[in-house]
């Protein structure tokens, strides 16, 4: 009785209650004016024509468009009204115009390094218009003083991660997409109550989403007390709204300004594979010291002044890194942390995967949880493996969401036809998102290969050029390979005809995925 009356008080049960009461309300109005059914049909039609006219005059990716359009056509009646609610990635004005503070804040934060720019093109052209890039469009720099190490696992990142955070003097930020009460949360909130009380400035941002059946409701509010500052990225409202698109889906934590944490692992037992959930949970991370941190922390305090409302003086928070050891030491290559937002119109997360691809003479290796890709990613990736590229791509074997995978399944015979190597990972789910090319370029981050991620979420990532991190990405694909089924053409033969349809399907509402 006590597990039932948590499910039907659950803040989901409210949340879909309270929609579903407007849908009917919509439809109760059809209804009682039937006799108007022309009207209403042609009202319908009429703002489904202007949807796919702004969807048409947007600066989104075509792909993204066709997308949308295709179902608003098969749907006219629906099919804009429900655009309006869930395709658009815009803010409210208000809540827009406090959001540009996030750019401004950044731009103003971290200076252009031109001279890192003007060593990296002297080595090489092509890594130095990969960094200009990020450096003028993203508005991310590129660092030298920094060293980084690739933790293969969750496992391994927990167990740093702790050891970290017990080092802490000055401040802790983590910014989660979800966390989630057991044994990797729990311990790490020890840790996080004990710096507090020894007066280490904790902060903690999660997305509403990510955590709605996670956290219990009023989450931050517990946090706060035990002496965490908290802030929960765009909470849901039981109102239908096109706001619910935007997702915090960062995984970040910073240490005194000097050592930063990113990568898909989040704050949940799966990722450790404590509980199990889809199989074992191949998860990866990456951690950084020097003065790259300073990116990190700058996405980190630029999103909390959002959701706070206030003014902080961003420099306070700046590391002397002249005070650590390794900087002259143990440094190697260029290390570029750069963040993707939903909101300026420019794909930065998709640039930096297409570019790679693009410019790679040897091999791309790629593991992604999602394959949901546009023509364009398609184009790129067949055009290079055709070219002689070695292209290598490790998706799931065990889905987290069957109609999700559905969908990456069916991107995989066009692929394969152009010389594109796909291999799924057997003993259950890889969440790793990982780029390396050519053992010079690798990124490791929080971007997926899927729609929500590359146009509607917040997202961060670490571009690396010339460091030996990028062969331990690369050693532990290889060895991650060994665990993975190559698919053929073959395994295509005995899909029965409505399997592939029903795929077909599934792709029409990929926007939603």
């Amino acid at each position: 009785m006590k597990f039932v009356r948590k499910i039907l008080f659950h803040r989901i049960i409210f949340l879909f209650v309270s929609i579903l009461v407007q849908l009917l309300v919509l439809i109760a109005i059809i209804l009682k004016f039937n006799e108007y059914f022309v009207f209403f049909y042609g009202a319908s039609i009429l703002i489904s024509m202007v949807a796919v006219l702004g969807i048409i005059n947007n600066h989104i990716n075509p792909a993204y468009k066709i997308a949308w359009i295709i179902p608003i056509l098969l749907f006219p009646i629906l099919g804009g009204a429900f655009y309006i609610f869930f395709g658009g990635k815009k803010l409210g004005k208000g809540a827009r115009d406090k959001m540009i503070s996030i750019e401004n804040k950044t731009r103003k934060a971290l200076v252009s390094q031109e001279s890192v720019l003007e060593e990296i093109e002297s080595q090489n052209k092509v890594a130095a218009n990969q960094s200009r890039y990020l450096q003028d469009y993203g508005h991310f720099p590129p660092y030298r003083k920094t060293i980084s190490k690739y933790f293969p696992s969750g496992e391994l990142k927990f167990e740093k991660l702790k050891e970290e955070l017990r080092k802490a003097e000055h401040y802790i930020f983590l910014e989660y997409f979800i966390i989630e009460e057991g044994e990797m949360w729990n311990s790490i909130l020890d840790i996080l109550i004990e710096k507090a009380s020894e007066g280490v400035d904790v902060r903690v941002i999660y997305d509403d989403v990510g955590c709605l059946f996670t956290l219990p409701y009023g989450y931050d509010a517990k946090l706060e007390e035990l002496g965490i500052k908290c802030c929960v990225f765009n909470p849901l409202i039981p109102i239908l709204s096109p706001m619910i698109n935007n997702r915090d889906h960062r995984k970040i934590t910073i240490i005194d300004g000097h050592t930063g944490f990113t990568g898909g692992a989040n704050l949940a037992d799966e990722y450790i594979n404590k509980v199990e959930k889809h199989g074992h949970w191949k998860d990866s991370a990456i951690m950084i010291k020097g003065e790259a941190v300073w990116s990190m922390t700058v996405m980190f305090l630029s999103m909390w002044d959002y959701l706070r409302e206030i003014e902080e003086n961003l420099e306070e928070f700046k590391y002397d890194n002249n005070l650590l050891e390794y900087n002259s030491k143990n440094t190697d290559g260029y290390i570029q942390p750069f963040a993707d937002s939903p909101l300026d119109d420019e794909t930065v997360g998709e640039i930096v995967y297409l570019n790679l691809i693009n410019k790679a003479r040897k091999y791309v290796y790629i593991t992604t949880p999602y394959l949901i890709i546009n023509n364009e990613m398609v184009t790129a990736l067949s055009s290079a493996a055709k070219g002689g590229v070695d292209i290598r791509i490790i998706t799931p074997h065990c889905a987290d969401k069957w109609y999700v995978h559905a969908v990456t399944r069916s991107y995989y015979r066009i692929l394969i036809k152009s010389g594109v190597k796909i291999y799924e990972y057997l003993p259950g789910f890889i969440h790793s998102k990982n780029y390396i090319s050519d053992d010079d370029y690798g990124v490791v981050g929080t971007i997926n290969m899927d729609y929500r991620s590359l146009y509607l979420h917040f997202e961060c990532g670490v571009w690396m050029h010339n460091c030996s991190t990028i062969m331990e990405v690369k050693e532990d694909f290889l060895n991650t390979l060994k665990v993975c089924k190559e698919i053929t053409m073959e395994d295509f033969e005995d899909i029965k005809w409505y399997r592939s349809l029903g795929s077909s399907v599934l792709r029409l509402f990929s926007p939603l995925m």
